[in-house]
Protein backbone atom coordinates (compact mmCIF):
# COMPACT_ATOMS: atom_id res chain seq x y z
CA UNK A 1 0.00 0.00 0.00
CA UNK A 2 1.51 3.69 -0.85
CA UNK A 3 2.13 5.80 1.58
CA UNK A 4 -0.88 7.75 2.71
CA UNK A 5 -0.87 11.83 3.88
CA UNK A 6 -2.56 10.29 7.12
CA UNK A 7 -1.80 9.79 11.03
CA UNK A 8 0.68 6.53 11.85
CA UNK A 9 0.34 4.69 14.74
CA UNK A 10 3.51 3.94 16.44
CA UNK A 11 3.68 0.74 18.35
CA UNK A 12 4.95 -2.65 19.54
CA UNK A 13 2.72 -5.82 18.56
CA UNK A 14 2.24 -6.76 22.73
CA UNK A 15 1.68 -2.96 23.52
CA UNK A 16 -2.15 -2.47 22.80
CA UNK A 17 -3.18 -6.12 23.55
CA UNK A 18 -1.11 -8.89 23.99
CA UNK A 19 -0.10 -9.68 20.09
CA UNK A 20 -0.80 -8.93 17.16
CA UNK A 21 -3.98 -10.17 16.82
CA UNK A 22 -5.21 -8.45 19.51
CA UNK A 23 -3.63 -5.54 18.07
CA UNK A 24 -5.71 -6.00 14.58
CA UNK A 25 -8.68 -6.23 17.18
CA UNK A 26 -7.72 -3.06 18.95
CA UNK A 27 -7.07 -1.42 15.10
CA UNK A 28 -10.37 -2.50 13.91
CA UNK A 29 -12.58 -1.46 17.21
CA UNK A 30 -11.29 1.71 17.64
CA UNK A 31 -8.85 3.11 15.43
CA UNK A 32 -10.38 3.16 12.08
CA UNK A 33 -10.16 6.88 10.47
CA UNK A 34 -7.85 8.16 13.78
CA UNK A 35 -4.75 6.70 11.83
CA UNK A 36 -4.41 5.44 8.36
CA UNK A 37 -0.46 3.75 8.75
CA UNK A 38 1.56 1.66 11.80
CA UNK A 39 4.76 1.50 12.10
CA UNK A 40 5.01 -1.84 13.92
CA UNK A 41 8.24 -1.84 15.97
CA UNK A 42 10.39 -4.78 15.71
CA UNK A 43 8.29 -7.89 15.75
CA UNK A 44 11.20 -10.24 14.69
CA UNK A 45 12.72 -12.37 16.83
CA UNK A 46 15.71 -10.37 19.23
CA UNK A 47 17.95 -10.76 21.96
CA UNK A 48 17.46 -7.68 23.55
CA UNK A 49 16.79 -3.74 23.50
CA UNK A 50 12.53 -4.46 23.08
CA UNK A 51 13.26 -6.27 19.68
CA UNK A 52 16.20 -3.85 18.01
CA UNK A 53 18.14 -6.46 18.96
CA UNK A 54 16.93 -8.60 15.73
CA UNK A 55 18.04 -12.25 15.20
CA UNK A 56 16.28 -13.28 11.75
CA UNK A 57 13.94 -10.36 9.49
CA UNK A 58 12.37 -13.74 7.63
CA UNK A 59 10.51 -14.16 11.06
CA UNK A 60 7.71 -13.44 13.17
CA UNK A 61 8.28 -13.97 16.98
CA UNK A 62 5.95 -16.55 17.31
CA UNK A 63 4.66 -15.00 20.86
CA UNK A 64 3.84 -12.21 18.89
CA UNK A 65 1.98 -14.04 16.32
CA UNK A 66 2.84 -14.65 12.29
CA UNK A 67 3.17 -13.47 8.67
CA UNK A 68 -0.71 -13.49 8.32
CA UNK A 69 -1.00 -11.00 11.31
CA UNK A 70 1.39 -8.29 9.67
CA UNK A 71 -0.54 -9.01 6.25
CA UNK A 72 -3.92 -8.65 7.58
CA UNK A 73 -2.85 -5.37 9.31
CA UNK A 74 -1.21 -4.39 6.05
CA UNK A 75 -4.20 -4.79 4.03
CA UNK A 76 -6.04 -1.92 5.97
CA UNK A 77 -2.81 0.57 6.77
CA UNK A 78 0.27 1.42 5.03
CA UNK A 79 2.90 0.13 7.20
CA UNK A 80 6.32 0.96 8.44
CA UNK A 81 8.66 -1.75 9.29
CA UNK A 82 12.46 -1.61 11.32
CA UNK A 83 15.75 -2.34 9.84
CA UNK A 84 18.36 -2.36 11.94
CA UNK A 85 21.27 -0.98 9.18
CA UNK A 86 24.20 -0.46 11.84
CA UNK A 87 23.75 -4.10 13.70
CA UNK A 88 22.26 -7.49 14.20
CA UNK A 89 22.15 -10.28 17.46
CA UNK A 90 24.84 -11.36 19.07
CA UNK A 91 22.33 -14.76 19.02
CA UNK A 92 21.57 -14.45 15.46
CA UNK A 93 22.42 -17.48 13.39
CA UNK A 94 25.08 -15.16 11.83
CA UNK A 95 26.68 -14.11 14.88
CA UNK A 96 26.87 -17.73 16.32
CA UNK A 97 28.00 -19.20 12.93
CA UNK A 98 31.05 -16.81 13.28
CA UNK A 99 31.82 -17.38 17.09
CA UNK A 100 32.24 -21.40 15.80
CA UNK A 101 34.07 -21.17 12.60
CA UNK A 102 35.52 -17.97 12.61
CA UNK A 103 37.40 -17.10 9.71
CA UNK A 104 35.88 -20.70 7.57
CA UNK A 105 32.26 -18.30 8.54
CA UNK A 106 30.60 -17.43 5.46
CA UNK A 107 29.43 -14.82 7.68
CA UNK A 108 33.01 -13.67 8.58
CA UNK A 109 32.57 -10.57 6.90
CA UNK A 110 29.68 -9.09 7.98
CA UNK A 111 31.37 -8.17 11.36
CA UNK A 112 34.12 -5.29 12.01
CA UNK A 113 37.12 -7.39 13.83
CA UNK A 114 38.90 -4.70 15.81
CA UNK A 115 42.51 -6.72 14.16
CA UNK A 116 41.38 -6.27 10.80
CA UNK A 117 39.97 -2.40 11.08
CA UNK A 118 42.91 -0.35 12.88
CA UNK A 119 45.95 -0.48 11.72
CA UNK A 120 47.80 -2.19 14.98
CA UNK A 121 44.41 -4.07 15.93
CA UNK A 122 43.97 -1.22 18.28
CA UNK A 123 42.32 2.56 18.04
CA UNK A 124 44.69 4.83 19.70
CA UNK A 125 43.04 7.21 22.63
CA UNK A 126 43.27 9.95 19.88
CA UNK A 127 40.97 7.46 17.60
CA UNK A 128 38.57 6.69 20.75
CA UNK A 129 38.12 10.31 21.04
CA UNK A 130 37.11 11.26 17.86
CA UNK A 131 34.25 8.45 17.55
CA UNK A 132 30.94 9.94 18.32
CA UNK A 133 30.02 6.97 21.02
CA UNK A 134 27.23 5.90 23.02
CA UNK A 135 29.82 4.38 25.97
CA UNK A 136 32.18 6.39 27.98
CA UNK A 137 35.24 4.24 26.01
CA UNK A 138 35.77 2.30 22.30
CA UNK A 139 32.59 0.69 21.07
CA UNK A 140 33.94 -3.17 21.05
CA UNK A 141 32.58 -6.17 22.60
CA UNK A 142 35.18 -9.16 23.60
CA UNK A 143 34.39 -12.28 22.01
CA UNK A 144 35.44 -15.73 22.45
CA UNK A 145 35.18 -18.25 19.67
CA UNK A 146 34.98 -21.97 20.03
CA UNK A 147 38.59 -22.48 19.51
CA UNK A 148 39.08 -20.51 22.93
CA UNK A 149 40.47 -17.43 21.09
CA UNK A 150 39.45 -13.57 21.72
CA UNK A 151 38.54 -10.68 19.94
CA UNK A 152 37.15 -7.66 20.01
CA UNK A 153 33.95 -6.88 17.40
CA UNK A 154 32.67 -3.21 16.99
CA UNK A 155 29.57 -2.90 19.43
CA UNK A 156 28.26 0.80 19.22
CA UNK A 157 25.48 -0.11 21.60
CA UNK A 158 24.05 -2.87 23.69
CA UNK A 159 26.36 -6.08 23.98
CA UNK A 160 23.50 -7.85 21.92
CA UNK A 161 23.73 -6.02 19.17
CA UNK A 162 27.27 -6.68 16.86
CA UNK A 163 27.72 -3.81 14.65
CA UNK A 164 27.69 -4.87 11.07
CA UNK A 165 30.70 -4.23 8.14
CA UNK A 166 28.35 -2.25 5.57
CA UNK A 167 31.31 -1.96 3.07
CA UNK A 168 32.05 -5.78 2.76
CA UNK A 169 29.39 -7.55 -0.55
CA UNK A 170 28.45 -10.45 2.01
CA UNK A 171 26.97 -7.36 4.26
CA UNK A 172 25.60 -5.72 1.24
CA UNK A 173 24.16 -8.85 0.26
CA UNK A 174 22.76 -9.40 3.19
CA UNK A 175 21.18 -5.46 3.36
CA UNK A 176 20.05 -5.79 -0.07
CA UNK A 177 18.33 -9.48 0.63
CA UNK A 178 16.59 -8.56 3.84
CA UNK A 179 14.97 -5.51 2.50
CA UNK A 180 14.02 -7.06 -0.15
CA UNK A 181 11.97 -9.59 1.77
CA UNK A 182 10.35 -7.02 4.02
CA UNK A 183 9.39 -4.98 0.76
CA UNK A 184 7.83 -8.34 -0.13
CA UNK A 185 6.22 -8.60 2.80
CA UNK A 186 3.71 -5.57 2.55
CA UNK A 187 5.98 -2.56 4.04
CA UNK A 188 5.35 0.59 2.38
CA UNK A 189 8.40 2.43 4.09
CA UNK A 190 11.27 0.94 5.77
CA UNK A 191 13.04 2.47 8.78
CA UNK A 192 16.82 2.33 8.76
CA UNK A 193 17.71 2.25 12.42
CA UNK A 194 20.68 3.63 13.87
CA UNK A 195 21.63 4.68 10.18
CA UNK A 196 24.38 7.80 11.01
CA UNK A 197 26.30 4.86 12.77
CA UNK A 198 26.59 2.45 10.04
CA UNK A 199 29.48 3.57 8.52
CA UNK A 200 32.97 3.28 9.90
CA UNK A 201 36.15 5.07 8.55
CA UNK A 202 39.79 5.96 10.25
CA UNK A 203 40.27 9.64 10.96
CA UNK A 204 36.27 10.26 11.05
CA UNK A 205 33.94 10.14 13.95
CA UNK A 206 32.71 7.38 12.66
CA UNK A 207 29.30 9.23 12.28
CA UNK A 208 27.20 10.35 9.37
CA UNK A 209 30.41 9.77 7.25
CA UNK A 210 30.43 11.23 4.64
CA UNK A 211 29.74 10.39 1.19
CA UNK A 212 30.36 6.89 2.36
CA UNK A 213 26.67 7.40 3.98
CA UNK A 214 25.00 8.73 0.54
CA UNK A 215 26.08 5.39 -1.33
CA UNK A 216 24.15 2.90 1.51
CA UNK A 217 21.44 5.17 1.60
CA UNK A 218 21.14 5.21 -2.33
CA UNK A 219 21.67 1.20 -2.47
CA UNK A 220 19.39 0.74 0.14
CA UNK A 221 16.43 2.66 -1.68
CA UNK A 222 17.70 1.28 -4.49
CA UNK A 223 17.10 -2.13 -3.45
CA UNK A 224 13.17 -1.23 -2.09
CA UNK A 225 12.31 0.50 -5.39
CA UNK A 226 11.07 -1.61 -7.44
CA UNK A 227 8.33 -2.73 -4.51
CA UNK A 228 6.98 0.86 -4.73
CA UNK A 229 8.32 1.14 -1.13
CA UNK A 230 10.32 3.78 0.25
CA UNK A 231 13.30 4.11 3.05
CA UNK A 232 13.43 6.53 6.45
CA UNK A 233 16.78 7.15 7.96
CA UNK A 234 16.28 7.51 11.41
CA UNK A 235 19.14 9.80 13.13
CA UNK A 236 18.90 12.13 16.27
CA UNK A 237 21.54 14.72 15.92
CA UNK A 238 21.61 18.32 14.80
CA UNK A 239 18.92 19.44 12.61
CA UNK A 240 21.38 20.72 9.24
CA UNK A 241 21.26 16.67 8.90
CA UNK A 242 17.70 16.16 8.08
CA UNK A 243 17.55 18.94 5.94
CA UNK A 244 20.81 17.87 4.27
CA UNK A 245 18.48 14.49 3.66
CA UNK A 246 15.48 16.29 2.74
CA UNK A 247 17.83 17.74 0.25
CA UNK A 248 18.32 14.72 -1.94
CA UNK A 249 14.23 14.12 -1.72
CA UNK A 250 14.14 11.30 1.11
CA UNK A 251 11.65 11.51 3.86
CA UNK A 252 13.26 12.63 7.00
CA UNK A 253 11.94 12.87 11.05
CA UNK A 254 11.24 15.73 12.49
CA UNK A 255 12.87 15.30 16.10
CA UNK A 256 13.07 18.55 16.91
CA UNK A 257 9.50 19.45 17.37
CA UNK A 258 9.11 17.89 20.49
CA UNK A 259 11.30 20.38 22.42
CA UNK A 260 10.11 23.37 20.17
CA UNK A 261 6.41 22.35 21.25
CA UNK A 262 7.20 21.86 25.19
CA UNK A 263 8.99 25.43 25.10
CA UNK A 264 6.45 26.93 23.59
CA UNK A 265 3.65 25.55 25.55
CA UNK A 266 6.22 26.42 28.80
CA UNK A 267 7.17 29.47 27.95
CA UNK A 268 4.22 30.93 25.98
CA UNK A 269 6.14 32.05 23.39
CA UNK A 270 5.54 30.98 19.64
CA UNK A 271 9.28 32.65 17.97
CA UNK A 272 11.20 29.16 18.15
CA UNK A 273 7.98 27.22 16.83
CA UNK A 274 7.13 29.10 13.84
CA UNK A 275 10.82 29.36 12.70
CA UNK A 276 11.28 26.08 12.45
CA UNK A 277 7.94 25.36 10.55
CA UNK A 278 8.86 27.93 8.16
CA UNK A 279 12.27 26.09 7.40
CA UNK A 280 11.54 22.30 8.25
CA UNK A 281 11.70 19.55 5.49
CA UNK A 282 7.96 19.48 3.93
CA UNK A 283 8.15 15.24 3.26
CA UNK A 284 8.80 13.87 6.62
CA UNK A 285 7.14 11.95 9.65
CA UNK A 286 6.18 14.11 13.16
CA UNK A 287 6.67 13.07 16.15
CA UNK A 288 6.14 13.82 19.93
CA UNK A 289 6.66 10.68 21.10
CA UNK A 290 8.42 7.45 20.29
CA UNK A 291 9.22 4.20 22.12
CA UNK A 292 12.83 6.44 23.16
CA UNK A 293 12.96 9.39 25.51
CA UNK A 294 12.42 13.02 24.58
CA UNK A 295 15.10 13.90 21.90
CA UNK A 296 17.01 16.96 23.31
CA UNK A 297 20.05 17.14 21.23
CA UNK A 298 18.12 17.51 17.74
CA UNK A 299 16.98 21.14 18.93
CA UNK A 300 20.39 22.80 19.30
CA UNK A 301 20.48 25.99 17.75
CA UNK A 302 16.68 26.12 17.06
CA UNK A 303 16.57 26.58 20.99
CA UNK A 304 19.32 28.58 22.83
CA UNK A 305 21.27 26.31 25.46
CA UNK A 306 19.83 28.79 27.82
CA UNK A 307 15.83 27.92 26.37
CA UNK A 308 16.50 24.50 25.61
CA UNK A 309 17.62 24.40 29.50
CA UNK A 310 14.53 26.20 30.61
CA UNK A 311 12.50 23.52 28.55
CA UNK A 312 14.03 20.62 30.85
CA UNK A 313 13.79 22.20 33.61
CA UNK A 314 10.24 23.09 33.42
CA UNK A 315 9.44 19.46 32.30
CA UNK A 316 11.20 18.28 35.21
CA UNK A 317 9.13 20.87 37.53
CA UNK A 318 5.68 20.92 35.93
CA UNK A 319 5.92 17.66 34.06
CA UNK A 320 3.71 14.61 36.48
CA UNK A 321 5.51 12.00 37.92
CA UNK A 322 9.06 12.83 36.06
CA UNK A 323 12.50 12.78 37.85
CA UNK A 324 15.97 13.68 36.24
CA UNK A 325 17.09 10.34 37.85
CA UNK A 326 14.57 8.42 34.91
CA UNK A 327 17.08 9.89 32.70
CA UNK A 328 20.57 8.93 33.85
CA UNK A 329 22.49 5.47 34.32
CA UNK A 330 21.03 4.21 37.22
CA UNK A 331 17.72 3.65 35.24
CA UNK A 332 20.02 1.69 32.28
CA UNK A 333 20.08 5.00 30.32
CA UNK A 334 22.57 4.97 27.88
CA UNK A 335 21.43 8.38 25.94
CA UNK A 336 22.32 11.62 28.09
CA UNK A 337 20.63 13.40 25.60
CA UNK A 338 17.14 12.07 26.06
CA UNK A 339 14.58 12.50 28.45
CA UNK A 340 12.50 9.67 29.76
CA UNK A 341 8.80 10.48 29.76
CA UNK A 342 5.21 10.61 28.39
CA UNK A 343 4.50 13.68 26.24
CA UNK A 344 1.08 13.82 28.64
CA UNK A 345 2.77 13.86 31.31
CA UNK A 346 5.70 15.91 30.51
CA UNK A 347 2.97 18.67 30.55
CA UNK A 348 1.69 17.69 34.19
CA UNK A 349 -0.97 15.78 32.72
CA UNK A 350 -2.83 18.55 31.54
CA UNK A 351 -5.60 17.96 28.76
CA UNK A 352 -6.03 21.43 26.91
CA UNK A 353 -1.96 21.55 26.78
CA UNK A 354 -2.00 18.04 25.15
CA UNK A 355 -4.86 19.00 22.87
CA UNK A 356 -2.92 21.89 21.48
CA UNK A 357 0.48 20.21 21.33
CA UNK A 358 -1.17 17.30 19.27
CA UNK A 359 -2.95 19.75 16.89
CA UNK A 360 0.21 21.79 16.61
CA UNK A 361 1.94 18.31 15.12
CA UNK A 362 -1.17 17.94 12.94
CA UNK A 363 -0.93 21.15 11.40
CA UNK A 364 2.68 21.13 11.13
CA UNK A 365 4.10 20.09 7.97
CA UNK A 366 5.07 16.31 7.53
CA UNK A 367 2.81 13.31 8.43
CA UNK A 368 2.31 12.76 11.91
CA UNK A 369 2.88 9.93 13.89
CA UNK A 370 1.36 9.14 17.24
CA UNK A 371 2.87 6.86 19.65
CA UNK A 372 0.60 4.71 20.98
CA UNK A 373 0.93 6.13 25.16
CA UNK A 374 0.48 9.41 23.24
CA UNK A 375 -2.22 7.82 21.32
CA UNK A 376 -4.18 7.43 24.90
CA UNK A 377 -2.89 10.06 26.71
CA UNK A 378 -0.92 8.02 28.67
CA UNK A 379 0.87 8.79 31.90
CA UNK A 380 3.83 7.93 33.49
CA UNK A 381 4.37 3.95 34.17
CA UNK A 382 6.12 4.37 37.67
CA UNK A 383 5.21 0.60 38.30
CA UNK A 384 6.86 -0.75 34.96
CA UNK A 385 10.13 2.09 35.49
CA UNK A 386 10.75 0.44 39.18
CA UNK A 387 9.90 -2.96 38.04
CA UNK A 388 12.65 -2.81 35.26
CA UNK A 389 14.89 -0.35 36.16
CA UNK A 390 14.85 0.31 32.80
CA UNK A 391 14.24 4.36 32.39
CA UNK A 392 12.50 3.94 28.71
CA UNK A 393 9.73 2.02 30.13
CA UNK A 394 8.52 4.58 32.01
CA UNK A 395 6.46 5.60 28.33
CA UNK A 396 6.09 1.77 27.34
CA UNK A 397 2.91 0.37 29.36
CA UNK A 398 1.23 -2.61 28.28
CA UNK A 399 -2.29 -2.05 27.55
CA UNK A 400 -4.38 -4.89 28.23
CA UNK A 401 -7.79 -4.41 25.56
CA UNK A 402 -9.63 -3.93 28.48
CA UNK A 403 -7.60 -0.88 29.35
CA UNK A 404 -8.10 0.68 25.90
CA UNK A 405 -11.47 -0.28 26.12
CA UNK A 406 -11.98 2.04 29.21
CA UNK A 407 -8.59 4.70 28.25
CA UNK A 408 -10.70 5.57 24.44
CA UNK A 409 -13.75 7.32 26.32
CA UNK A 410 -11.82 9.54 27.85
CA UNK A 411 -12.60 13.06 26.96
CA UNK A 412 -8.83 14.04 25.95
CA UNK A 413 -8.93 10.53 24.07
CA UNK A 414 -11.67 11.48 22.07
CA UNK A 415 -10.73 14.72 21.13
CA UNK A 416 -7.41 14.41 19.77
CA UNK A 417 -9.31 10.67 17.61
CA UNK A 418 -11.62 13.92 16.19
CA UNK A 419 -8.09 16.23 15.60
CA UNK A 420 -6.63 13.01 14.17
CA UNK A 421 -9.81 12.06 11.96
CA UNK A 422 -10.11 15.64 11.08
CA UNK A 423 -6.15 16.15 9.84
CA UNK A 424 -6.66 12.79 8.21
CA UNK A 425 -9.61 13.62 5.65
CA UNK A 426 -9.24 17.38 4.95
CA UNK A 427 -8.22 18.04 1.56
CA UNK A 428 -6.45 21.09 2.79
CA UNK A 429 -3.52 19.02 4.06
CA UNK A 430 -2.03 18.26 0.23
CA UNK A 431 -2.00 21.75 -0.46
CA UNK A 432 0.34 24.53 0.95
CA UNK A 433 1.24 25.71 4.41
CA UNK A 434 0.92 29.24 5.67
CA UNK A 435 2.32 30.28 8.89
CA UNK A 436 1.48 33.75 10.70
CA UNK A 437 2.69 34.86 14.36
CA UNK A 438 0.67 37.60 15.26
CA UNK A 439 2.65 38.43 18.51
CA UNK A 440 4.84 36.40 20.85
CA UNK A 441 2.06 34.56 22.24
CA UNK A 442 -0.34 33.75 19.01
CA UNK A 443 0.09 31.99 15.95
CA UNK A 444 -1.92 30.96 13.10
CA UNK A 445 -1.27 28.10 10.78
CA UNK A 446 -3.50 27.96 7.29
CA UNK A 447 -3.58 24.93 4.66
CA UNK A 448 -4.95 25.81 1.38
CA UNK A 449 -5.34 23.09 -1.15
CA UNK A 450 -7.28 24.61 -3.48
CA UNK A 451 -10.74 25.38 -2.63
CA UNK A 452 -10.64 23.63 1.39
CA UNK A 453 -8.60 25.75 3.47
CA UNK A 454 -8.03 24.23 7.51
CA UNK A 455 -7.09 27.02 10.03
CA UNK A 456 -5.14 26.53 13.50
CA UNK A 457 -5.02 29.70 15.57
CA UNK A 458 -3.73 28.90 18.65
CA UNK A 459 -2.69 31.16 21.91
CA UNK A 460 0.61 29.18 23.48
CA UNK A 461 0.19 31.57 26.88
CA UNK A 462 -3.65 30.36 27.23
CA UNK A 463 -3.41 27.05 26.02
CA UNK A 464 -6.58 28.19 24.24
CA UNK A 465 -7.16 27.23 20.52
CA UNK A 466 -9.82 26.66 17.66
CA UNK A 467 -9.66 24.58 14.54
CA UNK A 468 -11.48 25.82 11.43
CA UNK A 469 -12.24 24.86 8.09
CA UNK A 470 -13.58 26.23 5.01
CA UNK A 471 -14.71 24.93 1.73
CA UNK A 472 -15.56 26.07 -1.47
CA UNK A 473 -17.05 29.92 -1.10
CA UNK A 474 -18.47 29.19 2.16
CA UNK A 475 -17.55 31.06 5.68
CA UNK A 476 -15.00 29.69 8.19
CA UNK A 477 -17.06 26.61 10.01
CA UNK A 478 -15.49 25.94 13.46
CA UNK A 479 -14.20 21.75 13.61
CA UNK A 480 -15.93 20.94 17.25
CA UNK A 481 -13.86 18.44 19.23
Amino acid sequence: MQIKNEAMLITYADSLGRNLKELNEVLDKHLRGIVGGVHLLPFYPSSGDRGFAPMDYTKVDPAFGDWSDVEAMSKDYYMMFDFMINHISRQSPYFQDFLEKKDASEYADLFIRYKDFWPNGEPTQEDVDLIYKRKPRAPYVEVAFKDGSLEKVWCTFDEQQIDLDVTTAATQKFITDNLTFLAEQGASIIRLDAFAYANKKIGTNCFFVEPDIWEMLNQSEQAVAPYGVTVLPEIHEHYSIQLKIAEQDYYVYDFALPMLVLHALFSGKVNRLVHWLEICPRKQFTTLDTHDGIGVVDVKDLLSDEEAEMTRESLYSQGANVKKIYSTEAYNNLDIYQINCTYYSALGNDDQAYLLARAIQCFAPGIPQIYYVGLLAGVNDIELLEKTKEGRNINRHYYTQDEVDAEVKRPVVQKLFNILKFRNSNPAFDGDIQIEQLDENNVVITWKNLLNEAKLEANLLTKAFTISQKEKLADWEMVAL
